[in-house]
C-alpha cells in the first residue's frame, strides 16, 4: 500500500466538501482564495469543489469571485441532499455513516479522515456535465464521439464509480456506461429527438452496483490467507462479497459475483500472494500467466 504523505488536518476531503455546502446552504457568499487560506489548500482545489457541486445539479450562482446558493434555495437542502452529494462526488465511502448527529460532529470537532482516495479531476468534465445534465432533464437525445466513433444515445444518468465518470445511456435499446475521458463532442449535426425513460432502466440503474449493465453475474469463489482475513471480515473489499467459511487456520472461503472479469483480477493481483481463485479454475490460470508474461519482460 502507498504511503502517503500529502496530508493535512483541513484537506479531508470529506470534511471540506460538507463543510462548504453547509455553508452555502445557511447562506454564505464563499471566495476560493478565502477557503484554500482556510483549508491549506489551493484554489484550485477549491474551484473544482464547486464544479463537482454544479455537476450534482446543486443551484450554485456567481458573481465575482464569490459563489453562492441562488437565494430561492437557501436552508432547502437537507442531510438527504448533503447524503446524496457524498455517494456520487465518491466520498461516502470515507465514513460508517452520514446521518444528521454524525455531519454535526463532522463539522464540529473534526475528529475524522481520510487518506490515500483518488478520484478524477471533475474540472475537465464541465462541459460534459453541462450538456448530459441538460439532456437528461430535458430527456433529449445526445450525440458525440466514442472512442472515435459516432454515437447517438437517450442519456440517463452521470455516474461516479470507482474514481471515474461515466454516462448511463440507452443505445439501441440496451443500456450501456461510457466514461466521459473517452468522450468527445461532436460537430457533426445529428436528428436528435426526445425519449420517454423507461421504468425498467432507471430500476436497473438504481439497483446494480456496478456499470456493467445487463449482463449476467457469476460466481467466484476464493480463498483468503489467514494473514489478511481480517480485512475481508471487516469489510467487503469484492463484488458482492460474502463469506462462505471460515476455516480452522484462520483462513476465508470468500464468494464474489461479477459481471466481467476486469472487476476481480486487479483485486486478486493486488492481494497476491494471499488470494486465491479455486473457482472457475481458468480465471486463477489467466492471473498466473499474466505474471509469468511480466515477469518475462
Amino acid at each position: 500500500m502507498q504511503d502517503i504523505t500529502r496530508t493535512s488536518k483541513h484537506e479531508t476531503l470529506a470534511n471540506r466538501l460538507v463543510d462548504i455546502l453547509t455553508r452555502l446552504n445557511s447562506g454564505y457568499r464563499l471566495e476560493a482564495a478565502e477557503l484554500a487560506k482556510e483549508f491549506d489548500t489551493h484554489p484550485r482545489t477549491i474551484r473544482r469543489d464547486f464544479i463537482r457541486f454544479e455537476s450534482c445539479n446543486i443551484p450554485l450562482q456567481k458573481e465575482g469571485k464569490y459563489y453562492f446558493l441562488d437565494p430561492k434555495y437557501l436552508g432547502q437542502l437537507t442531510f438527504k441532499d448533503i447524503q446524496t452529494f457524498s455517494q456520487i462526488s465518491g466520498i461516502r465511502h470515507l465514513y460508517p455513516k452520514l446521518d444528521v448527529s454524525f455531519v454535526r460532529e463532522l463539522l464540529d470537532s473534526r475528529v475524522y479522515g481520510g487518506k490515500g482516495y483518488s478520484v478524477e479531476d471533475a474540472s475537465q468534465f464541465k462541459e460534459l456535465f453541462r450538456i448530459f445534465s441538460s439532456a437528461i432533464l430535458k430527456q433529449q437525445q445526445t450525440a458525440f464521439l466514442y472512442k472515435g466513433e459516432s454515437r447517438v444515445v437517450e442519456p440517463y444518468k452521470l455516474l461516479h464509480h470507482h474514481g471515474s465518470w461515466y454516462l448511463a445511456a440507452v443505445r439501441k435499446g440496451e443500456l450501456r456506461a461510457y466514461r466521459l475521458s473517452r468522450i468527445e463532442m461532436s460537430a457533426h449535426a445529428h436528428e436528435l429527438s426526445t425519449y420517454k425513460p423507461d421504468p425498467v432502466i432507471l430500476a436497473q440503474l438504481e439497483d446494480e452496483e456496478s456499470i456493467w449493465f445487463g449482463q449476467e453475474k457469476s460466481e467466484v469463489i476464493l480463498t483468503v490467507h489467514a494473514d489478511v482475513a481480517l480485512h475481508f471480515k471487516q469489510r467487503q473489499l469484492l463484488p458482492e462479497q460474502q463469506i462462505v467459511k471460515e476455516l480452522d487456520d484462520g483462513s476465508l472461503l470468500l464468494s464474489s459475483r461479477i459481471t466481467h472479469i476486469t472487476q476481480i483480477l486487479p483485486l486478486v493481483r493486488y492481494w497476491i500472494p494471499h488470494l486465491k481463485i479455486v473457482n472457475p479454475e481458468g480465471l486463477q490460470d489467466e492471473v498466473e500467466k499474466g505474471l509469468k508474461e511480466y515477469l518475462e519482460l
